[in-house]
């Protein structure tokens, strides 16, 4: 029992800080991989656009399913072995990917299967937290959570790629990052001390009968949905719409994304100073604002800074977001982070749906756009009304946390 520290926690472990990095770093890239290979893929397969944005949304869908389990047997086990099992099997879509033909039910399969992928945020984000006391958890989150910047490295590399050597091949040359990474995270990672009991899975599960947690799957679904099913549905967006090059969607989206990645951290940082609630209802107006503008369609040129400002705003959202969780939750921060990841990554998931479905049936992406437009003003609202009528909601959070530990005395 003396190794369950209540009153005072680890300061850090850089090592485990950037194995954990790099671990959603590679994962990310793996995750929106198909998004990436999209224009190849699809037009090899000779997909529509319906078929089209649901080929891109699967990975997300699976990988946002599986981070409740993940998150759960996380806490339950530990994230390092969990983390490193995640990197032994997305060997196998890879090999797949890499000698598999092109047919759609093959694709959707290799597609599911690269969704194990994205499970890797609701393991290796509670294993960075754990080592860092609560008022640096938004700068540490938002330094483990940049590693969707994999989105940036996709983008930029798999179009190249796939023009000089087929994609079928990129699977295969993505094999070598990934035993990098996994032969770095099994060197580097380590689980933190303060998460060495283990506890019946009801105590885990507490955490979802909170309505806090299901409030954060709102502003995330938002947020991380937008940021995610942007990275994916882009390229195939800016192909469509503006007849772009397939090497060129790429770099633009790749732009997007990093500016998106990038501001992950710096939303976690100002969260940590003005508050995350504060910061998360200015960048629900701006995620709003920039949806409703796309709408219009404008040029490339507006469009593509509408992009990357909206990008900014996701990503600081999601850092904000994440600022907010780890003081919310402590023990059971492995499956609030699960559900809440899950529950983001469905947004990630119905968002390339809903404009490749719209896009099928009215002929325009506009109407996708002002429906996302709503939804982001409804996320604000909410936050809005919590913020407004319930005066003690961060001060319940310290009430039960505290609550939970005499407890455990």
């Amino acid at each position: 029992m003396h190794r369950h520290v209540t009153t005072k926690g680890p300061k850090g472990h850089a090592p485990t800080l950037t194995a954990c990095f790099l671990h959603f770093d590679v994962c990310f890239m793996l995750w929106v991989l198909l998004g990436a290979l999209g224009i190849f893929v699809a037009e090899s397969a000779g997909m529509d656009a319906a078929q089209k944005g649901l080929l891109v949304a699967v990975p997300i869908l699976t990988g946002s399913l599986l981070r409740v389990p993940l998150g759960l047997l996380s806490d339950r086990i530990g994230g390092k072995r969990v983390g490193v099992g995640i990197l032994v099997f997305l060997l196998l879509p890879l090999a797949l990917g890499w000698r598999a033909g092109n047919t759609p039910s093959t694709l959707f399969v290799l597609g599911a299967m690269l969704g194990a992928a994205g499970a890797s945020f609701a393991v290796v984000l509670p294993l960075a937290s754990r080592w860092y006391p609560a008022d640096r958890q938004g700068l540490v989150m938002g330094i483990a959570a940049a590693g969707n910047s994999g989105t940036v490295l996709a983008n930029v590399f798999a179009p190249r790629l796939a023009n000089a050597v087929g994609w079928h091949n990129v699977f295969g040359l993505a094999l070598l990052p990934l035993t990098i990474v996994l032969l770095m995270f099994v060197l580097m990672a380590k689980d933190s001390p303060d998460s060495a009991v283990a506890r019946p899975v009801s105590h885990y599960l507490e955490a979802l009968k909170q309505a806090d947690t299901w409030w954060f799957c709102l502003f995330y679904c938002v947020t991380f949905g937008g940021y995610v099913g942007l990275s994916s549905f882009l390229p195939l967006f800016l192909r469509d719409r503006f007849a772009v090059s397939p090497v060129t969607a790429g770099s633009l989206t790749a732009l997007a994304a990093l500016v998106g990645s990038l501001a992950r951290p710096l939303g976690g940082y100002l969260a940590d100073k003005v508050g995350g609630a504060r910061l998360l209802q200015l960048l629900l107006l701006g995620i709003a604002l920039t949806y409703t503008a796309s709408a219009r369609l404008p040029p490339l040129a507006i469009m593509e800074s509408l992009l990357v400002f909206g990008m900014a705003c996701l990503g600081m959202g999601n850092g904000a977001v994440f600022q907010l969780v780890p003081q919310r939750f402590h023990v059971e921060i492995g499956v609030a982070t699960g559900v809440i990841g899950a529950v983001g990554g469905v947004g990630g998931f119905l968002l390339p749906m809903l404009l490749g479905r719209l896009k099928q049936s009215t002929g325009s992406f506009g109407p996708g756009f002002l429906v996302l437009a709503l939804f982001a003003c409804g996320a604000l609202v909410s936050l809005q009304a919590l913020v407004a009528f319930r005066s003690g909601w961060r001060l319940s959070w310290r009430l039960a946390r505290a609550s939970r530990r005499l407890g455990e005395l």
